[in-house]
């Protein structure tokens, strides 16, 4: 499955978080170690959402934007 994932730039790094998955988030000093430490964290977070026999989500966030607004 392949979720979305958001990245944000903070003062340290980034952080990230996937909006189909409440509480799985991930931070890192580079984007490319924020996106290794959310691959890990959705691989926990699904792996334990079975390991307690909870539902996985389905990916329904498939698309993102950049909306100008005034």
């Amino acid at each position: 499955m392949k979720y979305l994932v958001i990245f944000e730039q903070t003062d340290t790094g980034y952080g990230a978080y996937a909006p189909d998955l409440p509480g799985c988030v991930a931070t890192g000093r580079t984007r490319e170690e924020c996106a290794r430490h959310m691959k890990e964290a959705i691989d926990l977070h699904i792996e334990s959402l079975r390991k307690h026999g909870e539902a996985v989500p389905t990916p329904s966030s498939t698309e993102a934007a950049f909306i100008e607004a005034a």
